[in-house]
């Protein structure tokens, strides 16, 4: 009797559990370990590989549709890849961009996608230098598919930054803001509200209204991350909570640093449209992902004077210090409102499809 072979599902590319074990199971089983010259690389599974001093990222986006409140296509791929370079701590310094088009696509929409995408390569400060483009027949890609590839090198506002870490841990080592580098004591801090993007793709994809407008979050974060870590320091690490939103995010800092995060329920930003869209929808919050936000791992000792920092800028505005890095025990728990304790668990996915 044969056996129905294992096939591709939405869940293995929707972030979480199932995306994170295939991954390692079927790509880093294939290709881990030959990247001889990888400081970081493909088997660390951050956000992007080092290579010398060169910070290297290839991330492709699918979002359907391809025009949401707040965005679309063009602005979320050169977005995407741009924040995971610098999640690294590195400053982004050269892109590549390959389409792949839909037969059918409107040449007014490919342009419109265009001209968004040079605005936001105008806020990076930043060109697009090389790269592809294909069609293929019309089916169901959506219009279309993009891959922004990029390199990011070191900054003095990174060297700066590792210098004020080592002032308050001697024994810190790492050249780069890494998913590992997180230690008993260290402050996790978001930068914004969370949801926003999940709930402006859902609402584009299911024509859904709440009452009220809510945008996708997407931006760059390269320049106010490079003026945190140049102007105040003391970050370790830093993750943009996208696919599998805030809850994959934080497992994964735990899961990498061998530690425990305890949050504050009331401390985590969100919309009230948005815990509303949710409770309505049974979705969680803390699952859906985001384009806009960062996750920072902070020296206790300069987390207060980075939280001002971000407050006082456009990406920054609603930052919280939303918990600490524990030994009491590992993974993720969040202190709730009503007194008691939750369990965080790695999601399966994100419950939302094609939101990147």
């Amino acid at each position: 009797m044969a056996f129905e072979k294992e096939r591709i599902t939405m869940l293995h590319g929707a972030g979480g559990t199932v995306m994170h074990n295939f991954v390692k199971n079927h790509i880093v089983k294939n290709f881990g370990g030959l990247d001889l010259f990888a400081d970081v690389p493909l088997e660390a599974m951050d956000d992007a590989a080092v290579v010398g001093d060169i910070v290297f990222k290839s991330d492709s986006h699918a979002v359907k549709p391809i025009f949401f409140p707040g965005g679309d296509i063009g602005r979320l791929s050169i977005s995407g890849t741009v924040n995971d370079i610098s999640a690294l701590g590195a400053e982004p310094y050269a892109l590549a961009s390959g389409f792949v088009l839909e037969e059918g696509l409107s040449i007014d929409d490919l342009d419109r996608i265009l001209e968004s995408m040079r605005q936001t390569l105008i806020e990076v400060g930043v060109g697009i230098v090389t790269g592809d483009t294909k069609v293929v027949e019309k089916g169901n890609l959506g219009g279309c598919v993009m891959n922004v590839s990029g390199i990011g090198k070191r900054s003095i506002a990174l060297e700066n930054n590792l210098w004020t870490v080592k002032k308050y841990r001697s024994n810190f080592s790492a050249r780069w803001t890494l998913d590992s580098n997180l230690v008993v004591g260290d402050k996790i801090m978001l930068s914004g509200t969370i949801g926003d993007h999940g709930l402006a793709v859902l609402s584009a994809q299911k024509g859904l209204t709440f009452g009220s407008k809510i945008e996708s979050d997407v931006r760059p974060l390269n320049k106010v991350i490079q003026r945190v870590l140049g102007e105040v320091g003391g970050v370790v690490t830093m993750k943009d909570p996208t696919r599998g939103g805030l809850a994959d995010a934080l497992n994964e800092f735990t899961e990498k640093s061998k530690v425990g995060i305890l949050l504050q329920e009331d401390k985590i930003p969100i919309r009230k449209d948005v815990v509303i869209a949710c409770e309505m929808l049974g979705l969680d919050p803390l699952e859906i992902g985001n384009e806009g936000k960062m996750l920072f791992g902070v020296v206790s000792q300069k987390a207060d004077e980075v939280l001002a920092f971000l407050t006082q800028n456009r990406e920054g505005k609603y930052a919280q210090i939303i918990g600490e890095v524990t030994d009491a025990f590992k993974g993720v728990a969040m202190q709730t409102i009503v007194g008691g304790k939750r369990i965080i668990a790695r999601p399966i996915g994100d419950p939302v499809p094609r939101i990147c």
